[in-house]
């Protein structure tokens, strides 16, 4: 009776198990612009960007798991040049019901950095494509619906050097690429 009981209770729980998509906008920055080991912008402009993916969802008794993939373009602004950074990105969470459709969540955000570009100055590629960072926030789920409100923060120092002195520093120039930004994604379940 136990086992018939425990099975059904895993069967009820699961769901709202499934796959789906997620797109939204972030709104953050990445980190501070130094030279000759000084900081000379530590807080730039920030930009809207966006992001779009797909999700799985496993609902577990009273917790939930939801691995995603996104693509994911960051914008920001140092003195007037643009600066954009593409990523794919892997959240790995876990939330749980609070009450009713309103839900939290938590987790490690793996990164991959697939392109930067600073508006007008040539710049290597990053130290490190691969980074990991973190997510948390709450959601609400109406229907097959979710809208939820995160915030991101990367943990693996990285950084971006300018290749060419054609701003106005007279050495190595450096941007710290770790996402700080606050996400609002929209989610649909197939």
């Amino acid at each position: 009776m136990i086992c018939l009981l425990l099975v059904a209770s895993i069967g009820l729980a699961q769901k709202e198990s499934g796959l789906g998509i997620t797109a939204g906008l972030n709104y953050g920055s990445t980190g501070n612009l130094r030279a000759n080991g000084q900081t000379i912008i530590d807080n730039p402009e920030e930009k809207a960007g966006y992001h779009i993916g797909v999700y799985w969802k496993l609902d577990l008794m009273i917790v939930y798991l939801r691995p995603e993939i996104k693509y994911t373009v960051l914008n920001n602004e140092y003195n007037g040049r643009q600066f954009d950074m593409q990523k794919i990105d892997v959240p790995l969470l876990i939330g749980t019901k609070i009450i009713g459709p309103l839900h939290v969540f938590a987790g490690p955000s793996l990164q991959y950095v697939i392109d930067t570009d600073l508006q007008d100055i040539e710049v290597s590629n990053v130290e490190k494509d691969f980074t990991i960072g973190a997510q948390f926030g709450l959601g609400v789920n109406l229907g097959n619906l979710g809208i939820d409100l995160r915030y991101e923060r990367g943990f693996t120092k990285n950084e971006i050097e300018y290749l060419s002195n054609t701003v106005q520093f007279n050495g190595p120039a450096t941007i710290d690429s770790r996402p700080q930004q606050i996400i609002l994604a929209i989610s649909i379940k197939l």
